[in-house]
C-alpha cells in the first residue's frame, strides 16, 4: 500500500509540473499580455525588495520566469517559460528545465528573474546552450537582499516562492534554451 501511495503521490507531482508547461496556442493578444505578465513580475520582485530596481537599471539584460513549476519524489523536474531583455527591449523567449535525482519531496512554484551584468554573458545566454552547474545559487527575494548581492560569472538569481513546499538535497542544474523573437 505504501509504494501505491508514493507512486500516486510521484503522478500528481509530475502532473502539476507539465500541466504549468502547456501551450496556449495562438493569443492575437500575445505581444500585450507578455507585457503585462512581465510588468506584473517586475512589480512583484520590486515590491518585496526596493533594492533589485539597481540591477534592472544597471544590468546589461535580463531573463524573466513569471511560473516556473518545481514537483519532485526522489526524482524531481523544473519547468517554466520567460521572456529575455536586452537593454530593456523584448528580444526572445526561454525556458528553463531541470532534472534532478537525490533526498527530496514536493511540489513549489516560484517566480525566477537572471539578470546578465554585461553583453558577452547574455550573448552566452543567446546561444541557448547557457546552463547552471549544481553549486549555482539563486537568492531568495527579501527586503535588503539585492544590496548584499553581486553577480556570479556574470549573472544574479532572484527567485520569489509564489506556493508549495519542497524539502531537499539534491543535485541537478538548471538549462535554459533561447529562442530569438519572430
Amino acid at each position: 500500500m505504501k509504494t501505491q501511495g508514493t507512486l500516486s503521490f510521484y503522478i500528481i507531482c509530475m502532473a502539476v509540473v507539465i500541466s504549468l508547461s502547456a501551450c496556449a496556442g495562438w493569443d492575437p493578444d500575445r505581444d500585450q499580455r507578455e507585457a503585462d505578465e512581465v510588468q506584473m513580475t517586475i512589480e512583484q520582485f520590486v515590491d518585496k525588495d526596493p533594492g533589485l530596481k539597481t540591477f534592472f537599471e544597471k544590468s546589461y539584460g535580463y531573463a524573466i520566469f513569471p511560473n516556473v513549476g518545481k514537483a519532485a519524489y526522489i526524482v524531481g523536474g523544473t519547468y517554466g517559460e520567460g521572456y529575455v531583455y536586452e537593454q530593456g527591449n523584448p528580444i526572445g523567449y526561454a525556458s528553463i528545465v531541470e532534472a534532478s535525482i537525490g533526498l527530496q519531496i514536493g511540489g513549489q512554484g516560484f517566480s525566477e528573474i537572471i539578470f546578465f551584468r554585461d553583453k558577452t554573458t547574455m550573448d552566452y545566454f543567446k546561444l541557448g546552450n547557457f546552463e547552471f552547474s549544481a553549486q549555482a545559487s539563486a537568492v531568495a527575494v527579501n527586503v535588503g537582499v539585492a544590496a548584499k548581492t553581486n553577480y556570479d560569472s556574470g549573472v544574479a538569481i532572484f527567485t520569489l516562492l509564489k506556493a508549495g513546499l519542497m524539502a531537499e538535497a539534491s543535485v541537478g542544474g538548471q538549462k535554459f534554451k533561447f529562442e530569438p523573437k519572430q
